[in-house]
């Protein structure tokens, strides 16, 4: 399933998601992943929902988003209560959703100059 927009094509947008596997701009990735306008990150450690700690979500706060989409795979699946706490504490909007779900929300942000970040999980 391809999602760009034929009006947008950014380095940094996701062309395509399937259970595994998603592909920004021409590159593909296999394991959990966090995406934003400054680039990729693709060592996050966490590769499934059973296993996102407090710790998980420093390197996202870093990149001082609004909103934090955080992809759970292939259901909605939501994080311990007080990661989510922490992060609207500080100000940033969360919102979970399924992986599939947030690489589309995330390509509308991206395209409309948000400060966005993907936090993905493809397990």
């Amino acid at each position: 399933m391809h999602f760009a927009r034929e009006d947008f094509s950014a380095e940094l947008s996701i062309r395509a998601y399937a259970a595994g596997e998603i592909t920004v701009g021409q590159h593909s990735y296999r394991n959990s992943l966090i995406l934003s306008r400054q680039g990729v990150i693709t060592d996050w450690r966490p590769q499934r929902h059973q296993e996102l700690t407090e710790q998980d979500f420093e390197i996202v706060e870093s990149l001082r988003p609004e909103i934090i989409l955080l992809g759970t795979g292939s259901g909605l699946h939501f994080p311990p209560p007080g990661i989510t706490a922490r992060l609207l504490g500080e100000g940033i909007g969360v919102e979970v959703m399924d992986t599939a779900a947030a690489c589309r929300t995330y390509n509308i942000l991206l395209s409309e100059e948000r400060q966005v970040v993907a936090a993905l999980l493809l397990r």
